[in-house]
């Protein structure tokens, strides 16, 4: 009784690791679909292979070092780290990191574009009228609810 449910559970462990590595493995044939999904000749023989490698005693890292070398990096869905794939790997990392830079020196210019303005007028120097209408954006106080707004941020949308 023991020998029958150790039986099936040791096939139940087998297929289960098969079906895991299958659906990570990439048809040959299809390109598309994982050998798991695809019923290709080559996708049913590797199913085979794989479950007979499992059978066999070998861990999920050897059966997936030994697709690699018989059918190259490209079978695997999930591309090793190296040199090569290094830049694949990265790339949101430095895209993300340049965009950050840029939103970050933006805000930096704008703050100091402010206080080199407000450098100016303690200097006594005249202001552009683009830099007036700044300031004047900047120092005005919101209008209070209700009340008709003043601030030439305003006065763009309201037609006169």
């Amino acid at each position: 009784m023991e020998s029958e449910e150790d039986a099936v559970k040791k096939v139940q462990v087998v297929e289960a690791r098969a079906r895991n590595i299958s659906h990570n493995v990439r048809c040959t044939e299809c390109g598309s679909q994982s050998i798991e999904d695809s019923q290709a000749d080559v996708a049913i023989l590797l199913r085979k292979l794989i479950r007979d490698d499992i059978r066999a005693g070998k861990t999920d890292k050897d059966i997936y070092k030994k697709l690699e070398d018989d059918f190259g990096e490209t079978v695997l869905y999930a591309p090793k780290f190296d040199l090569q794939t290094a830049a694949l790997w990265l790339s949101p990392v430095l895209v993300a990191g340049v965009a950050g830079g840029i939103w970050a020196y933006k805000k930096h210019r704008q703050n100091t574009n402010v206080h080199i303005m407000a450098l100016n007028l303690v200097r006594g120097v005249p202001l552009t009228p683009k830099e007036k209408e700044t300031m004047l954006e900047l120092l005005t106080p919101p209008p209070p609810h209700g009340a008709t707004p003043s601030s030439s941020r305003w006065r763009r949308w309201i037609p006169q």
